[in-house]
């Protein structure tokens, strides 16, 4: 909630941040900062009617007229009728007096101020408003703004000589696009170049980036490359805009401190940078709070600091919105295009005026067509059997979001009778919402719910719904009027500035200061080596030889683990590669080399993109297959995940753990090399693909493989390594479709021994997720148990974990298929393909397994032993005989502390640990690894 300014906010009209006051009859009135709350058009509010002078005169109360709803009155002259009598110790025989007339006079022209003043419109006015038509000489018009040429003293132009460029097209070639004017001229950049903007005002800004390319001369702007960075954040990096259809508008939201916004624009190798036209508008500081509902359970701390890009801003069931109809100058599309099912709702409109609430949304949020215009539900009594309203968006699904939903109720004819919920995915971020209550009762009043998504769908699809509510006497029904969609952590790569000229000569002085007080600090470091050597040379010359400390550096990064992986040496006509050596570049594999096994990264030799980058299958010249994913600079699986995946790959060795084969990191290049697995992703084997159906049996092999893998992860070490990534699609099969665990970019070592959890951030994918790591974002081994559990749904359904085209009540598998297992009846959704191959002892074993792992709470779930026990008894029991039927592990899951218990099955578990080391000093690194086919793979 926004409180009110403060009398203490008043400032001169030169403050930043100001409102004036727009009155036709006082234009001379003074002006207050801040946001005001309640006094703009349409509030819910009693304004005071002017006062007459008769009535006043003759101890009357002025009138009092109510707009667009109910309120206190303002009989503010009686008020002060009031104090003035009580400091006069007046009677009613002096009330009459002529000069208390007087007075009254003059009150009755104070509350005619005071009624102007209440009842005007109050108007964001931006401290800093730069606007920029580039490339061009003379100012453009574009409704009301003026974007000024970019020789314009407000802001400085800095770029080599003769490496900047003013082009200009033809009008013809822009007529038809909304602001055309603008793009009509560009400036083009050879070299590194800024433009740099004095800050009048601290605080959060919008700076908005206009591209449209064309042909000028022998520029061709649709091949420009390039990069946009301030001194604080990477804006955009190796960006192009290739099509010329369309203007493309980049806005970001940023909370500038410096006194100095220097915008830079890198082009790539030799190429151009360009852009068209560039705003930079100040926006009031609490147009984004501090804090936000975290999609689930919790708050979002830090939001104000926060650099923003919007990816979407959608007038829902209402017409475009331009930046001339808003304060803010924001554009909002028409969400007709990302409207799913437009059978299941109707557009709305309201005529009345809105009912703005001290303390809430304001025109500053989101103008009055916003507010004004809804989608609405329509259709089935029935709530279980009515659809959601809902909405599909492109996004980066490994970026974190700040999702703002607009709603204002505009359909009900009283209050406390709207209840809808609101989900992002299938996920609940308002149950039960009821606007009435949040607007105490107030009809029409505008209203916005902030909720940040951490890093979400690989894929992309972003879903948006509202759907009825499933309380007993709710009508079904569901409305929302706007949406915004905002990008958190998008800055990529490292910032670069181009400092103006004036920037440079004040920071000379500084400079000079460090190089002197640097040669006086190298002087003085030099003599006391000199005197210290003298020293040592009368001493005794240490017999033990130093060892140097490895750097804490991350390139090179020491890969002497790695020499489990083979013995001998491997060499081909580029390089040779020599294991149980103590190089620290003996795992390093050449650029040159994987070039050449890659066919220089053909496309075609492509099989799999996940999140991190493209992988690629390739041979090297030693025969050796092998799958090559190279990191993708736009990923934000950047050097952390490269790292980790390293540290984790070149210590661990398991027959159910993918093997890394090396790791490339010249040209700054992040490449991983791994043993290719023939046979794909498990995930591939259940659905989505044209592969064979496993067996029962197979697939219970499978499980048990990769809950090996895992259950060495948390007891292998000294401290647990926690997965955090557990799904079918890092779960690789090789050419016999045995097991192996992938994708260790997001591991984490678990707590210490005194500690029962590790705080970390919620990384994963949705519905693999566990709930209780996602609401309190401390995480155990045992969010890789429930998330293990998923896919033991998965294995058993073949259907995805999300799957938004079904029923909702069908869309999350875990939450839909639990409920079956609770009713005993978990054998109405196996896989029809192998539904009558499971004898009825080993599914119903299998299924209390599921159940264990998916416990609400991380402490009532098993350990992964645990769970492998389990699932090696289930196998026992599909291949044993009905004597077994009776035997009833599951019911001692959560109690087999005692080793006795299962000394049989960690024998066995033993024994190929043994196995798996003899297996792994002989192993050949031609042993494959994944084609990762899923899209949703790192």
């Amino acid at each position: 909630m926004r409180s009110p300014p403060l009398p203490s906010q008043i400032q001169s009209e030169e403050g930043s941040h100001r409102r004036s006051r727009q009155c036709d009859l006082f234009p001379s009135l003074p002006t207050r900062s801040g946001r005001r709350r309640g006094a703009i058009d349409g509030e819910d509010s009693v304004v005071p009617s002017p006062p007459s002078l008769l009535d006043l005169a003759e101890g009357g109360e002025p009138a009092v007229a109510t707009i667009a709803g109910s309120g206190g009155g303002g009989a503010v002259p009686s008020y002060m009728r009031q104090r003035i009598e009580t400091a006069l110790g007046a009677s009613k025989g002096f009330m009459m007096d002529s000069t208390f007339r007087e007075l009254k006079l003059v009150l009755a022209l104070l509350g005619i101020i005071i009624w102007i003043i209440g009842a005007c419109n109050a108007k964001f006015t931006p401290a800093d408003n730069y606007l920029v038509n580039c490339g061009s000489t003379v100012d453009a018009t574009v409704g009301q703004r003026v974007f000024a040429a970019d020789n314009s003293q407000s802001f400085v132009l800095t770029t080599p000589q003769s490496q900047s460029i003013a082009a200009r097209t033809t009008l013809n070639s822009v007529l038809g696009f909304d602001d055309a004017e603008l793009y009509q001229t560009a400036r083009i950049f050879t070299a590194p170049s800024s433009y740099s903007f004095k800050m009048k005002s601290s605080g959060r800004h919008f700076v908005r980036l206009h591209f449209f390319p064309f042909l000028y001369q022998n520029y061709d702007l649709a091949s420009s490359k390039f990069k946009v960075s301030t001194e604080d954040v990477v804006l955009l990096d190796n960006f192009s805009q290739s099509s010329n259809s369309f203007p493309v508008v980049k806005e970001y939201s940023l909370n500038i401190t410096r006194d100095m916004l220097i915008l830079t624009f890198v082009p790539e190798g030799n190429g151009t940078s360009f852009v068209n036209a560039i705003e930079v508008v100040s926006v009031p500081d609490d147009l984004i709070t501090d804090s936000a509902q975290l999609l689930g359970v919790g708050q979002y701390l830090g939001l104000a600091a926060q650099p923003l890009q919007t990816s979407q801003r959608i007038n829902v069931g209402g017409p475009k919105v331009t930046a001339e109809n808003d304060t803010l100058t924001r554009t909002w599309l028409t969400d007709q295009s990302f409207f799913r099912n437009p059978t299941v709702a109707q557009a709305v409109t309201y005529q009345e005026k809105l009912n703005y609430k001290d303390g809430s949304a304001t025109q500053d949020d989101a103008p009055d067509s916003v507010y004004n215009t809804a989608r609405r539900l329509v259709g089935q009594r029935n709530a279980s059997s009515m659809p959601n309203m809902t909405w599909q968006f492109n996004v980066d699904g490994r970026s974190s979001y700040l999702i703002r939903f607009h709603f204002c109720d505009i359909v009900s004819k009283a209050a406390f009778q709207l209840y809808f919920d609101v989900y992002v995915y299938n996920f609940s971020a308002a149950k039960d919402l009821d606007l009435s209550t949040r607007e105490f009762g107030t009809l029409a009043a505008p209203f916005y719910m902030d909720i940040v998504l951490p890093s979400s769908d690989p894929s992309g699809n972003l879903t948006v719904s509202i759907g009825p509510s499933s309380l007993p006497n709710a009508t079904p029904d569901g409305i929302l009027n706007g949406l915004e969609i905002m990008k958190m952590n998008f800055s990529i790569g490292s910032v670069y500035v181009v400092k103006p000229p004036s920037a440079a000569k004040q920071q000379l002085p500084i400079i000079l200061g460090s190089v002197l007080g640097g040669i006086g600090a190298v002087i003085i470091v030099v003599v006391l080596c000199v005197v210290l050597i003298r020293r040592k040379k009368k001493m005794k010359k240490p017999q033990t030889p130093l060892t140097s400390r490895p750097s804490s550096s991350w390139t090179p990064l020491s890969l002497n683990a790695l020499s489990f992986l083979s013995t001998g040496s491997r060499t081909t006509s580029r390089t040779t590669y020599t294991s149980g050596t103590n190089s620290d570049t003996s795992y390093r594999i050449p650029f040159v080399v994987l070039q050449e096994a890659t066919n220089h990264f053909d496309e075609q030799m492509v099989i799999g993109v996940g999140g991190f980058g493209k992988v690629y299958k390739a041979v090297l010249q030693d025969s050796t297959k092998v799958a090559v994913k190279r990191g993708n600079q736009k990923s934000h699986q950047g050097i952390r995940e490269f790292r980790t995946e390293i540290e984790l790959l070149s210590g661990l060795r398991h027959r159910h753990l993918v093997s890394l084969i090396g790791y490339c990191d010249e040209r700054n290049e992040m490449i991983l090399v791994y043993e290719y697995m023939e046979k794909g992703t498990l995930k591939g084997h259940l659905y989505g693909g044209d592969q064979p159906p496993l067996s029962w049996k197979k697939r219970l092999e499978i499980c048990i493989g990769a809950a090996r893998g895992l259950h060495y992860l948390h007891t292998g070490f000294a401290k647990s390594i926690i997965h955090r990534d557990v799904k079918s699609a890092n779960i690789l099969l090789d050419e016999n479709l045995m097991a192996k665990v992938s994708d260790f970019g997001l591991s984490k070592t678990g707590p210490e021994f005194d500690q029962t959890h590790v705080s970390t951030a919620v990384k994963g994918s949705f519905g693999y997720l566990d709930p209780e790591y996602y609401r309190r974002q401390k995480l155990t081994d045992k969010s890789d148990v429930y998330s293990f559990g998923v896919v033991l749904l998965e294995v058993i359904c073949a259907r995805p974990v999300i799957d938004p085209t079904l029923p909702r009540d069908m869309i999350n598998l875990a939450e839909w298929a639990i409920k079956w297992q609770k009713r005993g009846e978990l054998d109405q959704i196996v896989d029809k393909r192998i539904a009558g191959t499971i004898r009825p002892e080993s599914l119903r074993k299998y299924g209390e397994t599921v159940e264990k792992c998916l416990a609400e709470y991380g402490v009532e779930r098993p350990t992964m032993g645990d769970v492998l026990w389990n699932l090696e008894f289930v196998l026992q029991l599909q291949e044993a005989g009905p004597d077994m039927s009776n035997i009833d592990s599951m019911n001692q899951i959560s109690e087999l502390p005692s080793n006795a218990q299962r000394i049989s099955s960690l024998e066995i578990s033993t024994a190929d640990e043994s196995r798996t080391a003899m297996e792994y000093s002989q192993m050949s690194t031609s042993n494959a690894f994944s084609q990762l086919i899923n899209t949703e793979g790192r």
